[in-house]
């Protein structure tokens, strides 16, 4: 089944209102495919993702991924060994459209239709300046050298750490890699079958080679989600890595 926008964000619907009930998944971990021959020699050209680690997204927090926050000490150890780390942060207004709150009569996970297309309403989350919205407090990349703050217009939601819900409107984050000469990125962070997707699925149509460090992310993973993202995403020729990977 293709994963495409409208598809992912009905399913992210379905696996956040879930996700309190505890339907969690480990990214992958029934789908894991050998580990690359060798080590990849990681250079000026090759860049680290971090998606969305933030603590509305990790447990406690108001769309939650169980176990979330296992990936944090992966993720410090493989950054590391990059020469280039982006970090990406959700940073919603408080009156966000994409807020159920904002919408007399409307409750978390049900949709509205905004004009770029429909929308899911959800708790608020990740509100700029918020506790919420910062990153984990155990997140340590100090050489990262950008955070792009990506769903900080009111009108429209985000998803991808490089297009914004319209798929129009452009984070700035490909233009970003492109100027410094990446050609190469690696995305983990949270959640693999949704913004790490979208990312990566991203990234491909600007032109990157991608891959996607598994055992960094954590996914949902409800009626086959991760596998049609994984499915998607190694059709549109996304590789697959485990942290172990690299030297």
């Amino acid at each position: 089944m293709k994963l495409n926008e409208s598809t992912m964000i009905s399913r992210r619907t379905a696996l956040q209102a879930f996700s309190a009930l505890g339907v969690s998944g480990l990214a992958g971990a029934s789908l894991l495919r050998p580990a690359f021959a060798a080590a990849p020699k990681l250079g000026d050209t090759d860049a680290l993702i971090v998606i969305d680690v933030q603590n509305c997204f990790i447990p406690g927090g108001s769309l939650a991924v169980k176990e979330g926050d296992a990936i944090v000490p992966v993720i410090n150890a493989m950054a590391k060994k990059f020469p280039h780390v982006v970090l990406t942060q959700d940073w919603h207004t408080a009156d966000h459209v994409s807020f159920a709150s904002q919408h007399g009569g409307k409750k978390p996970f049900e949709a509205v239709k905004l004009p770029y297309g429909n929308q899911v309403l959800w708790p608020d989350h990740c509100v700029q300046g918020t506790d919420g919205a910062a990153l984990h407090k155990d997140l340590n990349i100090p050489h990262a050298e950008l955070v792009i703050r990506k769903g900080f217009r009111k009108g429209v939601d985000s998803y991808s750490a490089f297009l914004e819900a319209d798929r129009k409107t452009s984070t700035g984050l490909g233009g970003y890699l492109k100027q410094r000469g990446i050609r190469n990125v690696y995305l983990c962070g949270l959640a693999t079958d949704f913004c790490v997707a979208w990312s990566a699925l991203d990234a491909r149509k600007q032109g990157f080679t991608v891959a996607v460090v598994e055992d960094a992310c954590r996914g949902i993973d409800l009626n086959g989600s991760l596998a049609a993202a994984w499915k998607d995403m190694t059709k549109a020729g996304v590789k697959r890595m485990q942290s172990k990977d690299f030297a």
